[in-house]
């Protein structure tokens, strides 16, 4: 069976505060994408190991027992009985980006494999599981925009009014740690709700909705900051980096015409 594991915007993103974990509590919305990474889900007839992996595309810097889809694999197996299970994945979404792509496929190895063995796990049960490998995974079981809490497992589906309108991804060839991300970060609580500005008209959001990571990212990586700024120039209705970045996005009526030399530009239309 092939699926495709999505990619995800942050609407905003706030950072309210340091948990006794070392994680950081936040607030941000979360909104799907179109864009995919694939994923091929078999069930090979030789049962003498567990798992069989193959991956294709993107490079991706883990070792088999490490990334997040064998993780996922092992702790679905944990609590039902599988087969060994053949898992190609061939990588699209980039790494380093704030897309959340490793999450999306960690997720529908959960929720796919689920379904196809007839497992019999809900969706809150899914959720919880998710939650173990990683932060975002959780979103990607329901994947349609949701307000995030805690350290982003902790969500409510929101209606959205942004169906129909454009979008455009730019990825520069820049990696931005989740560490150096965090370097700059002092925690506050925010003025005012996401959840209150997102149901605004799109053209009002400039200059409420903000990432809390764009100020130190854009401080040691200008390029990041002179995309954003690009895209305001070229008729952006609202832009920003997503997540802990480095992509950034822009929110259009119509698609631009415009070009970013040397990054990774996805465009696609918004579908809530």
């Amino acid at each position: 069976m092939l699926v495709y594991p999505n990619a995800k915007i942050n609407l905003g993103l706030n950072i309210v505060s340091r948990r006794t974990d070392g994680y950081h509590n936040l607030q941000t919305v979360f909104y799907p994408l179109q864009m995919s990474d694939i994923l091929e889900i078999t069930f090979p007839e030789d049962q003498s190991s567990q798992y069989i992996w193959r991956s294709t595309g993107n490079n991706i810097d883990a070792a088999p027992d490490d990334n997040i889809c064998i993780r996922a694999l092992q702790a679905l197996r944990s609590v039902r009985q599988l087969p060994c299970v053949g898992l190609h994945l061939h990588k699209i979404i980039p790494t380093g980006a704030g897309l959340g792509g490793g999450s999306a496929d960690g997720a529908f190895v959960l929720k796919h494999i689920n379904a196809l063995l007839h497992l019999g796990l809900t969706d809150d049960e899914l959720r919880r599981l998710a939650a173990t490998i990683g932060a975002d995974c959780a979103f990607f079981i329901d994947d349609k925009p949701a307000f995030a809490q805690g350290i982003g497992d902790e969500l409510t589906l929101i209606d959205m009014h942004l169906q129909g309108r454009k979008i455009v991804l730019v990825k520069p060839d820049i990696h931005v740690s989740t560490k150096e991300a965090y370097a700059g970060i002092t925690p506050r609580e925010p003025e005012t709700d996401l959840r209150d500005i997102v149901g605004r008209p799109v053209e009002q959001w400039r200059d409420v909705l903000r990432n809390d990571f764009e100020p130190t990212v854009f401080s040691r990586h200008p390029e990041i900051a002179a995309i954003k700024e690009k895209l305001y120039d070229n008729g952006a209705l609202y832009a920003s980096m997503s997540g802990s970045g480095s992509a950034v996005f822009g929110i259009f009526d119509t698609f631009p015409d415009i070009q970013f030399h040397g990054c990774t530009t996805w465009r696609g239309t918004m579908q809530y």
